[in-house]
């Protein structure tokens, strides 16, 4: 599945919720998110629009090796 190009932050941080994440704490322009499925799991989200490519992928990365599943399936799950 092709990374989309127009992601904003906030919507980003809205998606995650299917994942379990929740807002913890903002520092200018970036929210850190926690989540406690499968132990817990700390990731900042910048809340520029749209993100750039590579701060999403890497975003993508960091939530499909916490969850032991494919980027992929990630981002399928974010999308639907």
């Amino acid at each position: 599945m092709k990374t989309p190009r127009d992601l904003s932050g906030d919507s980003l941080i809205a998606a995650l919720r299917v994942f379990g994440y929740a807002r913890v704490r903002q520092t200018g322009s970036h929210v850190q998110l926690v989540t406690r499925e499968q132990g817990e799991h700390h990731i900042t989200v910048p809340l520029h629009s749209p993100l750039r490519v590579g701060t999403l992928n890497k975003i993508l990365s960091l939530v499909a090796e916490h969850f032991k599943v494919s980027k992929n399936e990630v981002l399928a799950r974010l999308l639907s």
